[in-house]
């Protein structure tokens, strides 16, 4: 991790997929992407693009077989490498929340640093696939981002008739909790911002 700006790389091996995650959690929203689904590519930019991070994402994965594992992997990956960029936490404003809306549909996220893993999504998709992107993975990439970036994260969509708007406002709504909560508050400086001390 860079002593100046919050920067990790992680690159997680299996049988099912090779991933290299690269973050800048105080970028200015670039992204290079290759997950080889292309509409997971364009929900990633999102997070780049809206949370104003850097993001690097290089996977390969057996889509031949479907894309789950990819999807799933890149969370648990980008989990890690946000876990590693933002260190001890001191400093952080720790807790993030936005409202994004697309046309109809409208999203919430509500994105805590707690330490505590944890995923409540309320998601009804009005379409089971979206170009190459089946819409139940997108509980299972939130899932591994969850886990392994050690978040409470809470997904609502309120509202919604296009299974696209639906998950585009999902991605952007995350991207903007998280940016909300890494962001450094001047007033709690290398302040870990909890009563226990440790987060």
């Amino acid at each position: 991790m860079s002593t100046e700006q919050r920067i990790a790389e992680v690159q997680r091996d299996t049988k099912e997929t090779q991933i290299r995650v690269r973050v800048n959690l105080d970028g200015t929203g670039s992204a290079k992407l290759a997950t080889g689904i292309g509409f997971f590519d364009h929900m990633l930019d999102q997070i780049a693009r809206h949370g104003l991070v850097d993001l690097e994402i290089d996977a390969k994965g057996d889509l031949h077989i479907d894309g789950h594992h990819t999807v799933e992997d890149v969370g648990i990956t980008l989990g890690q490498a946000v876990a590693k960029a933002v260190g001890d936490k001191a400093g952080i404003r720790r807790y993030g929340h936005a409202y994004v809306p697309l046309d109809e549909a409208l999203s919430r996220v509500v994105i805590d640093f707690s330490g505590r893993p944890g995923l409540h999504m309320d998601v009804a998709f009005k379409a089971g696939m979206i170009g190459g992107f089946d819409t139940q993975l997108a509980f299972e990439f939130f899932q591994g981002f969850a886990n392994h970036a050690q978040v409470t994260l809470h997904i609502d969509n309120l509202k919604g008739s296009n299974a696209h708007h639906q998950c585009e406002t999902i991605f952007k709504a995350f991207a903007r909790a998280l940016r909300a909560a890494l962001e450094l508050d001047p007033r709690q400086a290398g302040v870990i911002p909890s009563t226990k001390g440790s987060l």
